[in-house]
């Protein structure tokens, strides 16, 4: 047989890739509200909603690894300097009077953390979740930033390609910044090494380097 002939199968990850995104048109909002109503929150997947049109998005271990270092690493830097800082995870953004929601990888109340904290969070009262963290191993059918820039979410980290990009929301459009607006003083481009690190010395072991790092940088810093 001509090996030149020989059309090789995709590989596995490849097809789950493919595989792990759902794009429905023509959704109303009610129609939006009673799918999440009738799965409930017991559910692995993540919506995204944007005016009549419904991502629905699996995560698989190349996303979630990244994005629950870079939650551990947020704490890591709010226990350095003693703050508190309210996780809320994939917590459903959303305003129906704009007909936009989103589940973030994960999101962060910091300097508004005061103003919900043991609230049940309403958006179109409460402030935006402060940072959003978005990590992108497969691109979206929707415009997540346009979503984003609707809610009002100042600042987002999106992990991808070992690369940590940061964007504040500017004039209603996303910029790309240098530094983080919620923590100014944190090396951007070297956290994406401890991300990486983490994968042969352990994911422990990563964030405790990355706590002494930030202990190295403080005491240099006007807080």
């Amino acid at each position: 047989m001509n090996a030149q002939t020989i059309t090789p199968s995709p590989p596995v990850q490849e097809q789950i890739i493919r595989e792990s995104k759902v794009v429905l048109k023509g959704v109303s909002w009610q129609t939006f509200q009673a799918l999440l109503a009738d799965v409930g929150d017991d559910r692995a997947w993540r919506i995204a909603y944007d005016n009549g049109v419904l991502e629905i998005r699996m995560p698989y271990q190349e996303h979630e690894v990244p994005k629950r270092m870079l939650e551990t690493l947020v704490e890591g830097i709010a226990d350095e300097l003693e703050i508190e800082v309210m996780s809320v995870g994939s917590l459903l953004l959303e305003r129906e009077d704009l007909s936009r929601a989103i589940e973030p990888d994960s999101c962060f109340y910091i300097q508004n953390e005061a103003l919900v904290r043991s609230r049940d969070i309403d958006l179109e009262t409460d402030p935006p979740p402060d940072l959003a963290v978005e990590s992108d191993y497969t691109n979206s059918s929707l415009n997540k930033f346009a979503i984003y820039a609707a809610l009002g979410v100042p600042e987002i980290w999106r992990y991808r390609r070992q690369t940590l990009e940061v964007y504040q929301l500017v004039d209603g459009k996303y910029e790309t910044v240098a530094e983080s607006v919620v923590f100014p003083f944190l090396p951007i481009a070297e956290v994406p090494g401890f991300i990486e690190q983490s994968k042969a010395i352990g994911q422990r072991a990563a964030v405790r380097l990355f706590r002494t790092r930030i202990r190295e940088i403080l005491p240099n810093i006007d807080l």
